[in-house]
């Protein structure tokens, strides 16, 4: 409203009084007074010029979109101190509110645009909305239904790790295994394709530590000191168990397979009963490749005992032998006998790496109920519910993953590339990438993946600001890493939006330069080409194009069929009926 506005609605005010008062003294028949008759038309007039300025001002103190809503719980029951975040598509600055003692939340004085919503609470949460406000006067209403998550659920009663029992089995069983098919895969191809990709990263995550670059220097110093002395020991005494075993140990641990398994045989041939020494055995062949005598030794030992980490182990070598029905069996057993951080997360990664999603997703939870504080859980269990469609609860979990492990990028990659795959934005990730990018702003990966979600953002709500941040970041990511070539492309693909098309080849031609691989730019290459008036160079980089993307589709289809996928039988379903 305009300064002018307060003195209109006073004038007014003032008019309207005296008009009352003028009419007040003709009804008493008052004598009349010659000026107060002269000047009632006078007032009237401005009023009839002023009124409708004045309700119209007066009207614009409360102009705005309001988004209102309510938050429930499952069974039907307000649920009051949810927080709702509010964030306008496009813009990195969410709002927050809590519902009331009824349940009710609502946010007012919005101006045009799309907003995304999303409720929480300690150990629940809701999946986002998205409302449009297409005029101020906008009343929009979102009714919230929390759902208990698996962030928190149970970790309170949960007996500690130490006590607990596998007393839930699974109520499903893998059955055998059938060549790839789409089940258990949902979207497009390229989201199917993160989901893969993911799924083998999955695996590869390592459990968290405190301080692995102090641990790592003081091991390195250690290991030194200790190889001297216990090589010392074997030249005193060459046919000593004890000092072919403690030697060969340490190579082990230190990852030196290699130079481990002389000394772990010979130990061997001195005392073939020991038990430790052929586990550790077993593992330095494991490392080697040398994967038929690492199962003979774990035979051996199983023979003699049940032992979770011989299960687990089995499983490894397994899956490595291409033999996935088995390891997957293995992997139950370990739980069965030790329900571990550890074995849980084998288990479930084995099930996800072979499309069994929804049963993969199944064991992370459960794992996640156990050891709710396992960052690599909550990463896995995010991928899984990737796999499953179920974007916005899986970017909860990566989300949390990533608070519980701050400095870990791992986290912050997986909700990175769930976001570009996903098809729409979510709530969580944006602020924490930014934190990922404050944290780390020497990392060429996190200036990446947080402009392609300013990005993502800008695609559903154009915001200019948004677009020159993410080019800002994008060549800060190229700066740090001449070989990121996704950053190249993308700015390339900002600038032929701009419709600077010999900036666009220039950087399409970085990219390629840097991953020559890179359908995409070819691609884009070739149609800035085109733009241009180069029509031959176009038509060739159309051609090589076309001819990446058929080698990179018969690549991936032979990927596929060298992954087997589990079929799964139900509880209470027969065996029978599952295909063959």
């Amino acid at each position: 409203m305009n300064s002018q506005s307060p003195k209109i609605l006073r004038f007014v005010s003032l008019a309207a009084s005296y008009l009352l008062d003028a009419c007040a003294v003709r009804s008493s028949k008052a004598p009349a007074d010659g000026r107060l008759g002269g000047m009632l038309p006078a007032v009237l007039a401005l009023m009839i010029v002023l009124l409708p300025a004045a309700f119209a001002q007066k009207a614009s103190l409360n102009r705005g979109a309001t988004i209102q809503g309510t938050v429930s719980s499952s069974d039907g029951k307000p649920v009051s101190d949810a927080v709702i975040r509010l964030e306008r598509k496009g813009s990195a600055n969410p709002v927050e509110t809590k519902s009331n003692a009824a349940g009710a939340f609502e946010f007012s004085a919005l101006s045009v645009g799309s907003y995304q919503l999303i409720a929480e609470k300690s150990g629940f949460y809701s999946h986002s909305a998205d409302v449009t406000a297409s005029s101020e006067s906008d009343l929009e209403k979102v009714d919230f239904v929390l759902q208990v998550s698996a962030l928190t659920a149970n970790s309170r009663s949960a007996p500690g790790p130490q006590t607990m029992q596998f007393a839930d089995k699974p109520n499903f069983t893998v059955a055998g295994v059938t060549d790839w098919t789409a089940v258990g895969g949902h979207g497009s191809d390229s989201t199917l394709r993160t989901s893969e990709s993911l799924a083998n990263e999955t695996a590869t995550l390592k459990p968290q530590s405190s301080d692995p670059g102090a641990a790592n220097a003081l091991a390195t110093r250690d290991e030194r000191e200790a190889e001297s002395r216990l090589s010392s020991s074997l030249a005193s005494a060459p046919g000593s168990f004890d000092a072919n075993h403690r030697l060969g140990e340490l190579y082990l641990h230190a990852g030196k397979y290699g130079d481990a398994i002389p000394l772990l045989e010979s130990a061997y041939r001195i005392d073939p009963e020991n038990d430790q020494n052929r586990y550790d055995l077993a593992l330095a062949c494991e490392g080697t490749g040398d994967l038929s005598k690492a199962q003979r030794r774990i035979q051996e030992l199983l023979a003699k005992r049940e032992s979770a980490n011989l299960h687990r182990l089995m499983g490894e070598v397994d899956e490595k032998l291409g033999d996935p029905l088995s390891a997957v069996h293995e992997y139950e057993q370990a739980v069965k006998l030790s329900p571990s951080e550890q074995n849980y997360f084998g288990w479930g990664s084995e099930l996800l790496l072979h499309r069994a999603v929804w049963q993969a997703q199944e064991v992370f939870r459960k794992g996640v109920e156990a050891y709710p504080k396992s960052a690599r859980m909550q990463t896995a269990l995010g991928t899984a519910l990737f796999a499953g469609a179920r974007y916005d609860e899986a970017a909860l979990h990566l989300c949390a993953a990533s608070d519980l492990n701050p400095e870990d990028p791992s986290p912050y990659i997986f909700m990175g590339k769930v976001q570009i795959a996903a098809p729409n934005t979510l709530a969580c990730v944006q602020p924490k990438l930014a934190r990922f990018v404050q944290q780390q702003p020497g990392s060429s990966i996190a200036n990446y993946l947080y402009a392609m979600s300013l990005l993502k953002h800008e695609e559903q709500s154009p915001d200019k600001q948004a677009v020159q941040q993410a080019q800002v970041l994008l060549t800060k990511a190229v700066t740090l890493d001449p070989k990121c070539s996704e950053a190249y492309l993308q700015l390339g693909i900002l600038a032929a939006s701009q419709r600077n098309f010999d900036q666009a080849i220039g950087f399409y031609s970085k990219a390629i330069e840097a991953d020559p691989q890179l359908a995409d730019a070819h691609y884009r290459l070739g149609v800035a080409y085109d733009r241009t008036g180069q029509t031959a160079k176009a038509k060739q980089e159309l051609q090589l194009h076309d001819q990446i993307k058929r080698q990179q589709a018969q690549a991936t289809e032979r990927q596929r069929r060298e992954i087997k996928q589990f079929l799964i039988v139900q509880q209470g379903e027969p065996a029978s009926s599952v295909a063959k």
